[in-house]
C-alpha cells in the first residue's frame, strides 16, 4: 500500500502542514489543459483491449527506459510506421500476456523514476491491485486488470468520469477534420474534452510529410495554398473551426524559441521556394521564427492561449524513428535561449490584454535566469509546468524553488499532466498536488507564508491558475 505521506516532508511539523493542504485539494476536479490522449477513445467508448494496450504501447515513459536497457519496441507489441524499411526478421509480438510479462521482467528499472510512482498508483487506486508488479507477479496483475476492464465501470467514459476529470485537452493537427470531438459533442455523454491546434507539421518545412500537409490543408480549407497570403489565410481559417469545436489554446513545438518579423516580401520568397523544395536550413530557421510571431498576432486576434515548447531535439536515434516514426521516446533536450530569442515576439505582443503566452522548457538552467524574469515582467507571459524530463518529484520542487522567488505562483500556469496514457493522469496530479503542498508547507514553516495565504495558494495550484490560464 502506498504511505498516505508520500512526498511530504520528514520533518513533522512540515509534514503535517502539507498532508493539511493537500487534504484541502485531494479530491478537487482535474483540469487537463494539454495532452495527448486520443479523442477516438472517448468518442467510440469501445472497452480497452488489455493492459497492454492501455498501460504500455501507448506510453514512451515505459517504453523507453525498456529499450534503453536492451528490449526491442516490437517485443512490447510496438508496430513499424507505415511504409518503412522492415527488416524480415523483424516480428511485432502480438501476444498481450508476453509483452506484459516482459513490463513485469523489467519493472524494477524504474525504481526511483516518477514512472515507478505513476504505475504504481495507477495500479493501486484505479484497478485495486496493491500487489507489487515484478516477474512473478505480472499474470496474477494482467488478470486482474483485464477482469476489470471487461466491466462497464472500466470504458473510457465512466473512467473519466470516475477520475473526476472536468475538461481534457487534446493536441491536434491543424489539418484534423475533429471528427472524433464532433461525435463527442453529438453523443448523450456530458464529459467536457476540447481540441487544440497544433500546426507544426504545416508550418515546419523540413519534415517529410510537410508538402502533404500543405496540399491537405488547401483541400480541408478549400483555398489553394500557393502563396504566403493564402498559406496565412488557410490556418486562420483552421484556428476558427477549432474555436468553434471549444478549443481554448493553441500549442507549438519548436527546436528553439527564436523569434524574427520578416518582411511580406521575404516570408514570401521563403514559402515559394519551400514549395519547390529549394528552401534551406537557414530558410527554414527565419521562416519558423517568423511564423511565431504571426501565430502570436493570430493569438491577439481570435484568443486562443498560445503554448510554446522549444529545447527538444526531437527523434534522435534516427534508425529508431526511420522504423517507427515519431513519438518514440527518444526527443532529448537541449540547452535554450528564450531573453534574446523572444524579444521580437514579446516587443509586439508582450504587453497585449488580449495575449497570454505558455512558456515550457526542457532546459532548467533557464528556469531563474530567463523564464522567471521575463514571466514576472511580462503581463502576457506565464511559466509551464515542468514538462517530460522534469515532471517529477524532483523536478517539480526545483521548478517552485528556482521560479517562485522573481516571477511568483500567480505568473505561472498550475499543471498539465502532458500524457497518452490515458488512466495515468489522476496519479500526474496526484503528484503534483502533494509536491505543491509540501513547497508550500515549507514556506510556512519558515515563516516566509502564513497558513492561510497557503491555504490559498494551494487552491489555486492545484485548480485556479490552470483554469485561469487556458480560459477554461
Amino acid at each position: 500500500m502506498f504511505d498516505a505521506n508520500r512526498y511530504f516532508d520528514p520533518d513533522p511539523t512540515i509534514r503535517k502542514t502539507a498532508r493539511d493542504l493537500y487534504e484541502r485539494v485531494a479530491s478537487k476536479p482535474l483540469v487537463c489543459p494539454h495532452g495527448h490522449v486520443d479523442p477516438k477513445l472517448l468518442a467510440e467508448n469501445a472497452p480497452f483491449p488489455d493492459p497492454a494496450e492501455l498501460i504500455i504501447i501507448p506510453d514512451h515513459y515505459i517504453f523507453r527506459m525498456l529499450f534503453s536497457q536492451g528490449v526491442k519496441l516490437e517485443q512490447l507489441g510496438i508496430r513499424p510506421k507505415a511504409g518503412a524499411p522492415v527488416a524480415d526478421d523483424i516480428e511485432v509480438e502480438t501476444n498481450s500476456r508476453k509483452i506484459w510479462q516482459i513490463f513485469g521482467d523489467h519493472f524494477h528499472l524504474f525504481r526511483g523514476t516518477p514512472t515507478a510512482g505513476w504505475i504504481r498508483q495507477e495500479l493501486e487506486d484505479v484497478f485495486s491491485v496493491s500487489t507489487p508488479l515484478n516477474s512473478d507477479t505480472a499474470m496474477e496483475i494482467y488478470d486482474a486488470i483485464s477482469a476489470k476492464l471487461a466491466t462497464d465501470e472500466f470504458l473510457p467514459r465512466a473512467m473519466f468520469d470516475r477520475f473526476n476529470i472536468e475538461v481534457l485537452c487534446t493536441t491536434d493537427a491543424a489539418t484534423d477534420s475533429l471528427e472524433h470531438h464532433q461525435q463527442i459533442l453529438d453523443s448523450d455523454w456530458n464529459g467536457s474534452v476540447k481540441p487544440t491546434f497544433r500546426p507544426d507539421a504545416a508550418i515546419n518545412f523540413g519534415l517529410p510529410g510537410w508538402r502533404a500537409e500543405i496540399d491537405k490543408l488547401s483541400e480541408i480549407t478549400s483555398i489553394d495554398v500557393t502563396s504566403f497570403s493564402a498559406y496565412i489565410e488557410a490556418l486562420e481559417s483552421r484556428r476558427v473551426f477549432f474555436k468553434s469545436m471549444g478549443a481554448t489554446a493553441t500549442d507549438h513545438g519548436v527546436y528553439s524559441p527564436y523569434t524574427e518579423e520578416l518582411s511580406v516580401t521575404e516570408a514570401e520568397a521563403i514559402f515559394t521556394r519551400a514549395l519547390r523544395g529549394e528552401a534551406n536550413f537557414e530558410d527554414l530557421t527565419r521562416f519558423t521564427a517568423h511564423m511565431l510571431i504571426e501565430l502570436a498576432r493570430m493569438s491577439v486576434d481570435d484568443g486562443l492561449v498560445m503554448q510554446l515548447h522549444p529545447g527538444s531535439f526531437r527523434n534522435h536515434n534516427t534508425p529508431l524513428f526511420d522504423l517507427f516514426g515519431a513519438d518514440m521516446g527518444c526527443d532529448i533536450p537541449v540547452s535554450t535561449e528564450y531573453t534574446k530569442n523572444l524579444h521580437p515576439l514579446l516587443a509586439k505582443f508582450g504587453c497585449h490584454e488580449k495575449f497570454t503566452l505558455v512558456l515550457f522548457t526542457l532546459d532548467e538552467s533557464t528556469y531563474s535566469r530567463e523564464l522567471a524574469p521575463l514571466a514576472g515582467h511580462y503581463p502576457a507571459v506565464r511559466l509551464g509546468p515542468p514538462w517530460w524530463f522534469q515532471d517529477s518529484r524532483e523536478g517539480m520542487t526545483r521548478f517552485r524553488e528556482r521560479v517562485t522567488e522573481t516571477c511568483g505562483i500567480y505568473n505561472t500556469a498550475g499543471f498539465n499532466d502532458d500524457t497518452r496514457a490515458f488512466p495515468s493522469i489522476p496519479a500526474r496530479h496526484d503528484v503534483a498536488r502533494r509536491i505543491d503542498a509540501n513547497f508550500l508547507a515549507r514556506l510556512v514553516a519558515e515563516h516566509v507564508l502564513e497558513p492561510f495565504e497557503a491555504e490559498e495558494l494551494i487552491e489555486e495550484c492545484a485548480y485556479g491558475l490552470v483554469k485561469k490560464t487556458y480560459r477554461l
